[in-house]
């Protein structure tokens, strides 16, 4: 009697194929989602809320006086003064890029805030009426 060959299936699956066939995919794409507040109502303090573009605003401010500095050093300064002049207004545009953008980021985070606020208010609406 022969004994047959293992198919490919059976015998060449790697490990990283068996974890997709047994892991919980379903669930898993919920937990690790970016929007994982839209799934719990949890109440979140401003900092929770605004750290990011604080933390950018906050680097971008830096980078930026740091380029002025550097700027400022070339008018005063006679040595290296084409190094200076070359990396003071990159870290100068650099700085108000991402000042701008923290600057920006803030009311877009607001107007979300609002819309979430209202679409909580009317999914209870609509459980309050359909539920009944």
């Amino acid at each position: 009697m022969e004994i047959p060959p293992k198919s490919p299936d059976e015998s060449e699956k790697s490990p990283q194929s068996k974890e997709l066939i047994t892991s919980n995919t379903g669930s898993t794409l919920c937990m690790s989602s970016r929007s994982e507040s839209v799934w719990t109502s949890a109440p979140r303090s401003k900092w929770d809320i605004y750290h990011k573009p604080i933390i950018v605003v906050s680097v971008g401010v830096a980078i930026f006086l740091f380029g002025t500095v550097i700027t400022s050093l070339s008018c005063f300064l006679t040595e290296n003064t084409n190094a200076y002049k070359m990396s003071g207004p990159a870290f100068l545009s650099l700085g108000l890029m991402l000042l701008v953008c923290g600057l920006v980021w803030i009311p877009i985070i607001r107007k979300k805030q609002k819309q979430r606020q209202k679409s909580q208010f009317l999914q209870s609406l609509k459980s309050f009426f359909f539920n009944r």
